[in-house]
């Protein structure tokens, strides 16, 4: 074996799994970072004075060269060993260890804390101080980390927030906010000023609420962060919410459009006017849904417009308009232009007021496909609510094609997915409910319930961080308005319990059989589906509320 020159190459070993919770940060230093992923090596263990280190390619003179100087730099002796790109990533990805980085912005900040008292600054030289501190290498990298850990770890949400002598760092899951990590308050403020330098807000301006966006890249992904600020009591929270195209935006039967409810929309969705409305609450993914059916019609041949607050999602070759109320461009003046831009197909992000909701009628019926949202909790809850904005019910019942209502679930986890025990009188209260639907219904999702009936629950494991979940699906319900239900609408009280009636006569679909149906395939849990559609009490019996 070759020792002159302190790096040993001869009959160079390799090695498959490296523990790399039981590496000692320390031996991370020996080597600059810089040079450990420009050449593809990382150390990982050191024994008195020999440090073992992992390379990608071993024969690349440059690096052996490097590291020869090295070893008579800091007087140690390299063992090197040969080890696959995954295994070296894995190790890369320490350098970027949220811990490390943090600690280094805290030194930083301590050493320019130590100046700032050394000498009394006035309030102009103390924001000058917050901006040279907060462009910092470590400020900046701190800031990049979090938001890589966001999208590795497919979180939808980011919240930045002070909490006494502290900031908290959250991410959202699959709808669920997990804790993950705690910032000094110094650190914390100069985060939440990074932000808002990358998103172009007035950094001295911790009064008010703004909204800003920036992008970044992650390995060959463009990431997009929708960014908001609240002024709190203890300081400044920030919110991001992190815009991956590529894992945000799917086809219809990608989001959890199943048997009648994918029959309807694929077939309503293809009209040439009418509006279709998806229901539901804030987060449940409506615009999710409405960008789906956009991705189907997006052609050369069809003019899409958008009115959007705000754009979530750039698709490319629909033009989408933000709107801004604070100059007068609201969904309302948005919409007049719209109609003199000669569309096919017009997106309205919400109907927030009756004259929104009058200007998107009077679209569909001269002969636009129109999609929008409300926010009801049911799909037959959306008529009345229109006819209480002062819309007339025979301009409604012409125009309107399709009501549906979603919320989002999690789905099981495929790792560590196993049967789950339910009580005798919970099942057959649960094959009543399903068995008010059609043949044809069943067979689609692959249900039988005259067999005994089958649901799964994760058991945690590390694939799913011992949550029993991992990914997210949409449960829906989809009202098709037919005739009886247009000559419903007619009439000048229109109630909740006619349209039900009416709606369950054509073969509809509600929301918590669509769950339960998801839950025997396997795909989310019983407690997901009570969790979304307000409690227990629906479908008798006890069980375990594990949802979060």
């Amino acid at each position: 074996m070759e020792e002159n020159g302190t790096v040993m190459t001869a009959k160079i070993p390799r090695i498959d799994s490296i523990d790399t919770n039981s590496i000692n940060r320390s031996v991370l230093h020996i080597i600059p970072e810089e040079t450990v992923r420009k050449y593809r090596l990382a150390p990982f263990a050191k024994e008195e004075s020999v440090v073992k280190v992992a390379m990608e390619d071993p024969h690349d003179i440059q690096a052996l060269n490097v590291l020869r100087f090295l070893a008579r730099k800091e007087n140690v002796e390299f063992d090197v060993f040969v080890a696959e790109k995954s295994l070296l990533d894995s190790l890369l990805k320490m350098y970027d260890s949220t811990e490390e980085i943090l600690k280094d912005v805290v030194d930083t900040f301590k050493e320019e804390k130590e100046n700032i008292e050394s000498q009394e600054q006035e309030k102009k030289s103390n924001t000058l101080s917050e901006i040279t501190s907060i462009q910092n290498a470590p400020v900046a990298k701190l800031v990049d980390v979090i938001s890589k850990h966001a999208i590795d770890g497919k979180a939808s949400d980011i919240h930045i927030e002070p909490i006494d002598d502290e900031y908290r760092v959250r991410f959202r899951v699959d709808g669920i906010l997990h804790s993950s990590l705690s910032l000094p308050k110094d650190v914390g403020k100069a985060v939440v000023a990074r932000i808002k330098i990358l998103s172009n807000l007035k950094i001295d301006e911790k009064r008010k609420p703004q909204d800003g966006r920036f992008r970044m890249e992650s390995d060959t992904r463009r990431i997009d962060f929708r960014v908001s600020t609240l002024p709190v009591l203890e300081g400044e929270k920030v919110v991001l919410r992190v815009l991956d195209k590529n894992s945000g935006l799917g086809d219809m039967k990608s989001l959890g459009l199943m048997g009648r409810n994918f029959r309807i929309f694929n077939k309503r969705i293809y009209d040439p006017y009418g509006i279709i409305l998806i229901t539901g609450p804030t987060g449940s993914g409506k615009s999710t849904t409405l960008y789906a059916f956009l991705k189907a019609l997006n052609k050369v041949t069809t003019n899409i417009i958008t009115l959007e607050d705000p754009v979530e999602y750039y698709l490319d070759g629909i033009n989408q308009s933000q709107v801004r109320p604070e100059i007068g461009y609201t969904f309302a003046s948005g919409l007049r232009s719209i109609l003199r831009q000669d569309p096919n197909v017009i997106m309205v992000g919400e109907i927030r007021d009756s004259e929104t909701a009058e200007l998107s009628i009077h679209a569909a019926l001269t002969g636009h496909l129109v999609f929008s949202t409300l926010h009801t909790n049911t799909a037959i809850g959306a008529i009345p609510r229109l006819i209480d904005m002062g819309l007339e019910g025979f301009l409604l019942a012409s125009s309107l094609k399709v009501v549906a209502a979603q919320r989002l679930v999690r789905r099981v986890c495929e790792k560590c997915k196993g049967e789950e025990h339910i009580p005798k009188d919970m099942q057959e209260n649960i094959r009543k409910k399903l068995s008010l639907l059609e043949e044809e219904d069943l067979k689609q999702y692959g249900v039988d319930i005259q067999k005994p009936l089958v649901f799964y629950k994760g058991k945690g494991c590390e694939h799913c961080g011992g949550s029993g979940y991992k990914g997210r699906l949409a449960i829906y319900e989809v009202l098709e308005v037919d005739d009886v239900i247009s000559s419903l609408m007619v009439k000048q009280h229109v109630s909740d319990v006619e349209i039900e009636k009416q709606a369950i006569a054509q073969g509809m679909m509600f929301m918590k059989q669509d769950g339960f149906l998801k839950a025997l395939q396997g795909q989310t849990t019983l407690a997901e589906i009570e969790r979304v559609t307000e409690g227990k009490a629906s479908i008798g019996g006890d069980m375990d509320d594990d949802a979060g």
